[in-house]
């Protein structure tokens, strides 16, 4: 905690930018810093904040300013634009982006090029091709919208021998569309555990939500393929031994494709791969989480959805336990009287499970627990076991859920500011690094360079097996030595250069040095500056707090004081009244004896 403070502290004092980019590069040598794309800052220590979750010094505004300056570097005025800007400049990266990338393509170190490496352009074409890829999963389910006309009792084909199956499993133009997309982000995983960690990776939950949903699309497609292949094996089956279909008794393995969908299997690769399809949907959708953080307005709200994530996920540790025990119970008790019950509920363990779960929703009747026979200790205990339940789970667990809830949001509404931009820098921080520019699923397109490099290693590859072969045959021995004699003299004749190059060398590995020496002393006085501030700084508060206490122990030195003569005086004026009371009394004596 005292680090935190310490660094923190050290951004207060910074009054220059020079003194910002100090202490968030750190002591990276000038010739790392121009290695950075277009000689942007490789802000090392900040991304040592990120990893250990230093938030307050994330969320320093000396550090958002750098941040805001990077992620800005080739739109320097769209910051300060109104969103109506923004929301044009997003559109027309999202229609024109087949032609942006075609243009980054052929031409990736030209002005355009550098424009789409820039952070805030490549997460735009980021953004634009993931809503592109969510628009391809509505349109889908488009011919489905006001309800297919194909029943599940119906069948259709459009010639007499087709089967009916080879209607519903082939791919739609559609299907191959977002099929291009998972591939090109399974790619594009594939080149983010390449370049870090494996560790690093999985610490990062966004990453495993990406894993699950590529996961599952891909074992969807699989799926789909297996049906398709069955139905096209079956087709070609009725193909070769039958022109029509009306009048034919077919086996019932190639039969079974030309039924129904009500007379399906329930192990049936298509329907397997359709609920699959479904659970990646869902998934997909609440990926738009990802990108929230970038704005001002729906960040907060997001990370506040994120931690009670994290409360729901501890809490359903006790809610399974208490639902687990009793399902079990109620199952035990009840699984002897099926058929004996009014409903099937508790009979099996399946029917015990969904009328337990959508108890806590009231969805389920007190009827569930009677039984048509005569065994009331049965049905009582049954009754009290249900009763029990619903008081533990509605009543208490759900309220415990809710406060937990009302708990996480106020913590985050009270440091909602530091923890929205400490998020925000995170997902800025991913589109600093350099690649990854194209998105998916343009990045399956192989870039020139990368064909360039594929053939060079392929002709080096092909060149060096015959060399190999050629050192091991003896009858080369003389070609060998004439190349040798040859290399000889022209080694002589290369002296020189070699010579001039190698002091060449020395001059510039000496300027290097000395540039390194430079930056270095440079770096050491401005940290040496900032150390003095904060040295200066903390022993003025010092002297401050004991300025304030030495006149707090002032004060009640003279309240003590007033205290102790304020008694006194108590006492002073007490006796001063006796005296006048008993003078009073002697007087009013002396007027009666006269009388």
């Amino acid at each position: 905690m005292q680090c935190k403070d310490f660094v923190v502290g050290l951004l207060d004092l910074c009054r220059n930018t020079e003194e910002v980019e100090a202490i968030l590069n750190g002591d990276t040598d000038v010739s790392c810093q121009s290695s950075e794309p277009f000689g942007r800052q490789n802000l090392i220590r900040l991304k040592l904040a990120i990893k250990y979750e230093v938030k307050k010094f994330v969320a320093h505004p000396n550090c958002q300013q750098q941040l805001l300056y990077i992620w800005y570097e080739n739109f320097s005025g769209l910051h300060q634009q109104n969103t109506a800007v923004k929301i044009l400049l997003v559109l027309g990266v999202a229609v024109g982006l087949p032609v942006l990338a075609f243009m980054y393509w052929i031409a990736p170190s030209s002005k355009l090029g550098k424009l789409m490496r820039g952070p805030f352009l490549k997460f735009v074409a980021h953004a634009a091709s993931f809503m592109i890829f969510l628009c391809l999963l509505v349109l889908n389910a488009a011919d489905r919208f006001e309800g297919t006309s194909l029943l599940p009792n119906m069948t259709i084909h459009d010639h007499p021998s087709q089967l009916f199956r080879m209607k519903t499993t082939p791919f739609t133009w559609m299907e191959i569309l977002i099929i291009s997309w998972v591939i090109g982000k399974i790619w594009e995983e594939c080149k983010d555990i390449w370049s870090q960690d494996i560790r690093e990776y999985i610490s990062e939950p966004w990453n495993l939500l990406d894993f699950s949903i590529l996961a599952i699309f891909m074992t969807s497609f699989i799926a789909r393929l297996m049906a398709f292949w069955h139905a096209y094996s079956a087709q070609c089956y009725v193909d070769k031994h039958h022109t029509d279909l009306s009048d034919m008794t077919l086996p019932f393995e190639i039969r079974y494709f030309q039924l129904a969908r009500i007379n399906w299997m329930p192990s049936d690769p298509q329907l397997i791969s359709e609920g699959l399809y479904a659970i990646a949907v869902v998934l997909s959708f609440s990926r738009i989480a990802y990108i929230l953080p970038a704005n001002e307005s729906f960040g907060p709200l997001q990370i506040s959805l994120g931690r009670t994530m994290k409360d729901i996920f501890k809490f359903m540790v006790i809610f399974i336990t208490v639902f687990v025990a009793f399902m079990v119970g109620m199952f035990n008790l009840y699984s002897y009287y099926r058929g004996a019950k009014h409903n099937d509920a508790f009979t099996t363990l399946e029917e015990s499970f969904k009328t337990l779960f959508w108890a806590i929703f009231g969805l389920s009747e007190v009827k569930s627990v009677v039984i048509n026979i005569d065994h009331k200790f049965i049905e009582n205990t049954g009754y009290v076991l249900y009763g029990v339940y619903n008081i533990i789970m509605v009543i208490v667990l759900l309220n415990m859920l809710i406060a937990m809830f009302n708990s996480s949001f106020q913590e985050i509404e009270d440091d909602a500011d530091v923890e929205w931009k400490f998020a925000r820098a995170k997902l800025w921080f991913s589109y600093f690094e350099h690649g990854g520019t194209l998105p998916v699923p343009f990045n399956l397109v192989p870039s020139p360079k990368s064909v360039i490099s594929l053939l060079l290693g392929i002709r080096e590859f092909l060149w060096a097996a015959p060399q190999g072969k050629n050192k091991e045959n003896p009858k080369d021995e003389m070609e060998l030595n004439k190349v040798r004699r040859q290399l000889l003299s022209q080694m002589l004749f290369q002296t020189r250069k070699i010579t001039k190059f190698i002091f060449l060398n020395k001059q510039v590995q000496s300027s290097h040095r000395l540039k390194t020496q430079i930056f270095s002393y440079s770096l050491q006085k401005i940290m040496n500056r900032l150390i003095k501030r904060y040295i200066v700084k903390a022993q003025r508060d010092k002297d401050n707090d004991e300025v304030n206490e030495g006149e707090l122990k002032d004060i009640k030195q003279d309240i003590s004081s007033l205290r102790y003569e304020l008694l006194e005086r108590e006492n002073h004026e007490a006796e001063a009244l006796k005296g006048l009371i008993r003078r009073l009394g002697e007087v009013a004596r002396f007027q009666q004896k006269e009388q």
